[in-house]
């Protein structure tokens, strides 16, 4: 069915002493156009200083705005939140949300904000608080990189492929606003009989106690239609799935009642464009060859709140461009690593309890590019994080702890970006080695046996305002020809104290912000 005669767009709000130098101007204008292919229509984004006529009054154009554009997309920056009219413009969307029943809200976190990061900090600002709950595009890069960099230009492009995602599941008719919806769904009284599907989305039950539509899940995947909801049982099931096509998967009951457990085969192998699995156990329990407990071959699946293991190699594999979004899970022995991603996956990965995996805890390579945020990753029996093979990724507010090797390693080109993270309790902090590179800037490394920051064998990263303390060797310890850029670290209280370099190594340190 064809959309109604209906132009989606976009409302930016943003602080305007964060645009002095044009770059959001430029964003707005570049994110535009790129949404414009992927969703195949126009797709304006109103900036009030251009899309505001002289003599108008400002307040009102934005009220008209916010009533007829789909998105709003508020620029997060320190100033946004001092700013009256942008909080106010916040607000307004917000409850136009809730009138609503839809999520439209993007926000776009340009400039690192204090308040956003500090849960102490936000606990008492509202409105600080509703923008750390929502998924938001990460674009720190965007103000230090060149806009047409590769970096940015997948970041627009994941930026516009959110947007066309959400536009799909809109209906194809204009909703009143003035409507109050009941719940957080908009119900299907609210949508026109002209925009209702002709089939609508079933629920299909599994019991293994044939109480259901089906006995087992891969008869449900076959048996469904595209957009179709599986609702499994508890049970022991023995099989793989094979998702083909998009659709939704959830346990009902409790987690650990409900598994599927398979030999041979992948607990899930999902290679369809969309797709939710959600509170399931997936126990991968051994066969020839790499066998994951879940392998996301291409598209975009959520997983969440599933236990999920294997004992053949990593529990989850993300690769080939899949961009996957993995939330509150529990990663668990995998005899390779916990979650591995290669070949341009991509993904963002939060929230998860990623525990005692036999190689890595977290593995990057060939241009594997995820965002890591505020995981727990512990008790591994090796690495805690590996970035390697040119591996990248952004790796942020994590909980780094009780590794038996490094917290971190860097080597053979990788070139991540590590910031706001908790690193201790491992055998080494951060391992940069065999020329990996990186940005490592405001984190906390503390306590770990040998060196907080291990530099060596041509790695050159970039170590910035950490503080670096109670190591058990040097704070940070650069040797055989090791590299890099040192700027402005706390480095107290490391038993060889602060910085320990070898006469072979000739990185650039700037002493005036070290405290020894």
């Amino acid at each position: 069915m064809e959309r109604m005669d209906r132009t989606p767009g976009a409302f930016m709000s943003y602080a305007h002493v964060d645009d002095d130098d044009g770059r959001l101007t430029e964003f707005r204008n570049k994110l535009s156009a790129q949404t414009r292919k992927v969703v195949g229509e126009e797709f304006p984004i109103f900036q009030d200083h251009e899309d505001i006529k002289w003599g108008q009054e400002w307040e009102a154009r934005i009220d008209e705005s916010l009533a007829e554009v789909t998105f709003f997309i508020p620029i997060i920056t320190p100033s946004f939140f001092r700013s009256k009219f942008c909080r106010d413009e916040l607000t307004r969307f917000l409850e136009r949300e809730e009138r609503l029943g839809l999520k439209l809200i993007l926000p776009v976190y340009y400039i690192e904000t204090p308040l956003i990061r500090d849960e102490s900090r936000r606990s008492s600002d509202e409105l600080a608080q509703k923008i750390a709950s929502r998924q938001y595009a990460d674009c720190r890069d965007l103000f230090i990189e060149d806009l047409d960099s590769p970096r940015i230009r997948r970041l627009m492009f994941d930026l516009a492929t959110q947007i066309c995602d959400t536009l799909e599941g809109l209906p194809l008719e204009p909703i009143d606003p003035s409507v109050t919806a009941s719940s957080e769904t908009i119900t299907a009284q609210q949508i026109p009989n002209s925009s209702r599907p002709k089939t609508p989305n079933r629920d299909i039950v599994v019991d293994p106690m044939h109480r259901g539509d089906c006995t087992t899940v891969s008869e449900a995947i076959e048996a469904a239609n595209p957009g179709d909801k599986i609702l499994v049982r508890p049970g022991l099931y023995h099989e793989g799935l094979v998702i083909d096509k998009p659709m939704e998967i959830i346990g009902e009951g409790e987690r650990d009642e409900i598994v599927i457990q398979a030999t041979g085969e992948h607990a899930i192998l999902f290679k369809t464009t969309i797709g939710r699995a959600a509170n399931l156990t997936l126990r991968q329990m051994g066969g020839e060859g790499e066998l994951y407990g879940v392998d996301i071959a291409q598209g975009r699946l959520t997983l969440e709140d599933c236990d999920i293991s294997s004992h053949c190699a990593a529990c989850v594999a993300i690769h080939d461009g899949a961009d996957p979004r993995l939330r509150r899970n529990k990663i668990h022995n995998g005899n390779k690593s916990g979650v591995y991603v290669f070949n341009n996956g991509q993904g963002i990965i939060e929230e998860n309890d990623i525990l005692e995996n036999a190689f890595a805890g977290f593995s990057i390579e060939v241009g594997g590019n995820p965002t890591l945020r505020k995981n727990l990753i512990h008790d591994g029996k090796g690495i805690g994080i590996n970035v390697y093979n040119n591996g990248r990724g952004i790796i942020e507010e994590n909980d780094i702890f009780r590794n038996d090797d490094s917290g971190v390693e860097i080597r053979t080109g990788g070139n991540p970006i590590l910031r706001h993270n908790k690193i201790n309790g491992n055998i080494r902090g951060v391992k940069v080695s065999s020329n990996g590179q990186g940005l490592i800037q405001d984190n906390n490394i503390f306590e770990n046996t040998y060196a907080g920051v291990d530099i060596q064998s041509g790695g050159n990263p970039t170590v910035r305002r950490n503080r670096i303390n109670k190591n058990g060797l040097s704070a940070i310890w650069i040797y055989n020809n090791g590299s890099g850029v040192i700027q402005n670290n706390d480095l107290r209280g490391s038993e060889y104290g602060a910085l320990d370099i070898s006469d072979d190594s000739k990185p650039n340190v700037e002493r005036s912000g070290n405290l020894e």
